[in-house]
């Protein structure tokens, strides 16, 4: 048994655990419920026959149901809470699986932005949208944080530090899965608790947009304050010595203070209670981060140490003080008492003046927690790939400044395979590039893999690029420049032929080339799928051979797959171009693909095979 058999078992015996202790938890939350059922009608009924018999007793007894029913209510809330925990977490473990798998109907889909239309490589190498790496990878349960881990697989300039700051975290973060599972846990809760999804950055607008002058607010509370006083002490001297009710007249300036500065003020209630809404949402997360122990998890560390490096600022503290200001707010639901006691104190405008300043505390932190939080979830999707994937491993990247040196290691790549195709149908291949300048010539029959495998190698780069482990045994590889020109269509709207379109597609991978030529660092690494397939014979072989002459000893490597077996005989000519191909054989009439790649030309063809089969005439 591989290792990735066993840890899919013990995902399976997890999710087994999970699924006999919520079927506990929720035979006792029935429990509960039918309870307080019967203690509130029980109590009803006892209390009322109290009421009649001795209206003490009666008392008394609802009291005690009353008691009774707050206890069962608030042992039946952690039940409630531990089962939604435990719920969300059997959800998390049944993903997993489901990506072990590549069970898409069970992959949750990812958000983001579609990429652009001109992009190096995002439409060819299935990196967005449905059934793509970017779905088979996310754990992000925020938008941003999804975007953030897309923005990674689709990096055009990768950074080598960057690189390698992401691999050291992946590793760090692989054995700690249940970190992992209670981070997006926690996530999933927050967005569940919501009644709509909150984003960060809408919090961040609100936060602008409702902005006030602490100077002008602390200005009101001095000024209430004041009024509040004067009103008092004038009242206790009228009391005292018979003294004008001058009182009245402080009051009344107190009131018309009140009512006329409201806009000073804000809708204190509104936004207080918006603010420890939005901000609980994202703060369940923000102090788990805070609080977790993170021992001898240095890089981890490092990461979350702006949740807790100010202890008075910390997202736990500010949800407990905004607790405190959106309960003081309500005052404001009860007029009649909002008004005498914002007569005898500044209550509203000292309010306005916390939420102000809690306010500005908040969106001076709040980005760079955010930008922690999806950093995170980004990193946490790479380490949850690789912990789902043990035999996938972290690749060598490396780059030189200039030509890379002749050692046979621009790119090496052993057991190489594609991790969108299940394991039982997956063939992984080695291949590998000694020196810039080469081109490799791929021929072979129809269906033989060679698309397949020039995705192989792009979305393998993507994912060494964006710090992720590889389907691959070794990975050893240049900081290349990827471009890729594999599925191209036409263009209705635009009227663009499939040829045409293609032209523009080889262009631009030329115009790439010379920028990689005059810089002279990152080599592009081109794939090219079926060269010229949207023109005739004569001229595909003709402008084919022009095209290969154009990349040859520039600063690039690359693959060029084709029908054309004419092409093969460049390496007769041209040191730089190496033949590779796959093959078929047919077996009781049947074409049976190994996917193997082997040096050397394609010597068998299949296409009058496959009409022959499919009913056609064929000469």
């Amino acid at each position: 048994m591989d290792k990735k058999q066993e840890r899919m078992q013990l995902l399976e015996r997890q999710c087994e655990r999970l699924r006999r202790r919520i079927t506990r938890l929720d035979e006792r939350s029935n429990f509960y419920s039918w309870t307080r059922v019967i203690v509130f009608f029980g109590g009803l009924l006892i209390s009322t026959v109290g009421f009649i018999v001795i209206w003490w007793l009666g008392l008394a007894t609802a009291l005690l149901v009353l008691t009774g029913f707050a206890c069962l209510a608030y042992l039946h809330g952690k039940v409630e809470h531990s089962l939604a925990r435990h719920t969300l977490l059997l959800h998390i473990q049944t993903t997993y699986i489901a990506r072990m798998k590549l069970d898409w109907e069970q992959i949750p889909s990812a958000h983001s932005e579609p990429p652009p239309e001109n992009h190096p490589f995002a439409l060819d190498l299935d990196i967005t949208g449905k059934r793509s790496l970017h779905q088979l990878l996310n754990m992000a349960i925020s938008r941003e944080g999804s975007q953030r881990l897309c923005d990674w697989l689709l990096a055009v300039q990768p950074d080598l530090e960057t690189i390698h700051a992401r691999q050291t975290l992946v590793q760090e973060l692989i054995p700690l899965r249940l970190f992992r599972d209670k981070l997006v846990m926690h996530s999933l809760l927050a967005t569940r608790r919501a009644t709509e999804h909150v984003e960060g950055q809408r919090l961040l607008r609100w936060l602008e947009q409702h902005s006030s002058s602490p100077h002008e607010l602390r200005l009101l509370v001095l000024g209430s304050a004041v009024l509040n006083i004067l009103t008092v002490v004038l009242f206790v001297l009228t009391q005292l010595i018979a003294l004008p009710q001058l009182w009245i007249f402080s009051l009344l300036c107190a009131v018309i203070m009140l009512f006329t500065t409201a806009d000073k003020r804000g809708d204190i209630f509104e936004d207080a209670v918006y603010l420890r809404y939005a901000f609980a949402t994202l703060g369940a997360v923000f102090t788990y981060l805070e609080k977790y122990p993170y021992a001898q998890h240095t890089r981890l560390q490092h990461l979350c140490k702006p949740f807790f490096v100010e202890r008075q600022h910390s997202p736990s503290r500010l949800l407990q003080r905004l607790e405190g200001v959106a309960s003081a707010a309500t005052l404001k639901n009860n007029r009649l008492l909002w008004l005498i006691i914002n007569a005898l104190v500044p209550w509203d405008a000292y309010c306005a003046y916390r939420l102000s300043h809690y306010r500005t505390v908040i969106a001076d932190r709040l980005p760079t927690w955010l930008d922690v939080w999806f950093e995170l979830e980004a990193i946490n999707s790479l380490a949850t790939f690789a912990y789902l994937n043990p035999e996938y491993t972290l690749p060598q990247v490396i780059s030189h400044t200039g030509l890379p040196q002749q050692d046979g290691k621009l790119f090496q790549a052993l057991e190489l395979g594609h991790p969108l195709i299940p394991v039982d149908k997956k063939v992984s291949n080695s291949f590998a590039f000694a020196k810039t300048g080469e081109v490799v010539i791929i021929t072979g029959s129809n269906m033989a893999g060679k698309s397949t495998f020039l995705r192989t190698l792009g979305i393998n780069l993507c994912l060494a690029y964006a710090g992720s482990v590889v389907d691959a045994h070794h990975l050893h590889t240049e900081l290349f420049t990827l471009f890729t020109c594999i599925r191209v269509s036409d263009s209705v709207i635009d009227g663009y032929s499939y040829f045409y379109a293609e032209v523009k597609r080889l262009r631009r991978m030329l115009d790439a080339l010379q920028q990689c030529d005059l810089a002279m660092q990152r080599p592009l690494f081109f794939l090219i799928d079926e060269i010229f397939k949207g023109t005739n014979n004569r001229e595909r072989l003709s402008g084919s051979r022009a095209y290969i002459r154009a990349l040859i000893g520039h600063h690039c490597v690359g693959a060029i797959s084709t029908h054309d077996l004419e092409l093969v005989k460049l390496t007769d000519v041209l040191q730089c171009v190496h033949n590779y191909h796959f093959r078929e054989e047919v077996v009781d009439g049947n074409m049976v693909f190994d996917y193997v790649l082997r040096a050397g030309p394609c010597p068998t063809t299949n296409a009058l095979k496959i009409m022959q089969m499919e009913g056609l005439p064929v000469e």
